[in-house]
């Protein structure tokens, strides 16, 4: 059988240009999955209020992020899509897409289409789900592959946060830094409006759980719960106590945002007297700029006006072997 399988991320502009980054935050604030407000409501904060302010201050964040390799959520995308087709061989083809901007998820199945495959794997690059990332993701491959005439067997990863070979590689990146050295570790994930995981549930609230220490079958999607959960095993793996962790959220546009966050929980721990933090970002597989930019420049230079010292990001997976090995594992079917 001849398996196609598709890589997606969130994506990157086409350059740190203004246009270019107008462009990308517009489709991307579009998103009603991403925006999930009344549609006139969107159209109107988006267009008119979020992004002609923030497309300014936005292009020159990027244009500290990008390098002569251009954007790193797309060089590491490519170098993992090169790795991931050496290792499966000839029998596969792997794609790489990105959710918002190129290469576009339709550009992307179009080439697919032609290619005819007897079976598609979609593989979003979102370890934890949330409907904002991986859901919007989904949801744009089925509305391009409902219009082929020919369909065929297509699967869908919605979450691969727990998967031994996923774990595995966080550990060893995470082996590369002795966190006994660091006056507290911090577990950033990317943030989420708090209505969102309460869309999970057919009924009451994510508080009303205890998604900060279960995994269930009620709670299995929901984000907070899988962030918790990814933490868990991490500080396992690396032999982390509880009491010297935070897990934390970054990232939020407004106060009814998952709690805590991450700047919050940088300066109290400042505050507290710590000079020095490591922090890990399990929900990002490819440094971008809420890692590089986000939280080694300014959440060190929150650190360093409250009283710290160093703030150390551990790279996110990247191309890491162990990484691949996990993709690897993740797309081939079970014998």
């Amino acid at each position: 059988m001849k398996t196609t399988v598709v890589l997606i991320n969130l994506g990157t502009p086409d350059s740190p240009s203004v246009g270019d980054v107008r462009s990308y935050l517009s489709q991307f604030l579009n998103d009603p999955r991403v925006v999930d407000l009344p549609w006139l409501v969107r159209k109107i904060l988006v267009n008119l209020i979020i992004v002609p302010f923030r497309a300014p201050k936005s292009a020159k964040i990027y244009q500290k992020l990008w390098t002569d390799r251009g954007s790193p959520i797309i060089y590491h995308g490519e170098r993992v899509q090169q790795l991931l087709q050496e290792k499966l061989g000839p029998e596969y083809i792997v794609e790489l897409a990105m959710r918002y901007k190129n290469p576009s998820i339709p550009d992307v199945l179009e080439r697919v289409r032609k290619a005819n495959p007897d079976r598609i794997v979609v593989l979003p690059l979102f370890p934890q789900y949330a409907s904002a990332s991986t859901g919007s993701a989904l949801q744009e491959v089925m509305d391009q592959v409902r219009e082929w005439w020919v369909i065929p067997e297509i699967q869908f990863i919605s979450q691969y946060w727990d998967h031994p070979l996923f774990v595995k590689a966080l550990v060893e990146r995470g082996k590369q830094y002795d966190w006994r050295e660091y006056d507290h570790v911090l577990f950033s994930y990317h943030g989420l409006p708090e209505r969102q995981v309460d869309k999970v549930y057919n009924s009451g609230l994510c508080q009303d759980r205890d998604c900060e220490h279960e995994v269930t079958d009620e709670n299995k999607y929901c984000y907070k719960a899988a962030c918790y959960g990814t933490t868990r095993l991490l500080a396992a793996g690396l032999g982390i106590p509880e009491e010297n962790y935070t897990v934390c959220f970054q990232s939020r546009l407004d106060k009814k945002w998952l709690e805590p966050f991450s700047d919050k929980v940088v300066v109290e721990q400042a505050e507290k007297g710590a000079k020095n933090l490591l922090v890990f970002s399990p929900a990002f597989v490819a440094d971008c700029l809420e890692t590089t930019i986000e939280i080694s420049d300014e959440y060190q230079e929150l650190f360093e006006q409250h009283g710290g010292e160093q703030v150390r990001l551990v790279e996110s997976l990247n191309d890491q072997p162990a990484w691949i090995d996990a993709l690897e594992a993740l797309v081939k079917p079970i014998r």
